[in-house]
């Protein structure tokens, strides 16, 4: 399902992510980058597979993301290397063009069909 809002969410330079906590199961909250690609959000890892909201989403891929007053649950998927190739390469090169970054591992967002926008 395509993210709400999407067209004018997209430009925006950060979101916030909430994942649960594999372990703990409290909700964990970070601050971090994306790019949009069709009709998807993504993030990426800058450790990869170590990242802590990388772990968390492997565990349960449901999450809750915010982009400037917009909240909205999403579906995490991470990405394969040999799969995924063309996508990876995408999103790097749309990362490198929008933050001059693009390395790490990327993660694909697709907003959960029972939850609309919600505002805060």
């Amino acid at each position: 399902m395509p993210i709400p809002e999407f067209d004018a969410l997209r430009h925006e330079n950060v979101l916030y992510l909430t994942t649960v906590g594999r372990k703990t199961g409290k909700p964990r909250t970070i601050e971090i980058w994306f790019v949009s690609y069709e009709e998807r959000l993504y993030l990426l890892a800058e450790h990869g597979l170590k990242a802590q909201w990388v772990r968390n989403i492997q565990a349960n891929p449901d999450v809750r993301m915010q982009i400037a007053r917009h909240c909205f649950r999403a579906r995490g998927r991470i990405l394969d290397d040999a799969r995924d190739r063309q996508e990876w390469q995408a999103i790097a090169a749309l990362s490198r063009r929008k933050y001059g970054w693009g390395d790490g591992l990327p993660v694909a967002f697709d907003a959960c069909q029972e939850q609309g926008l919600e505002n805060s």
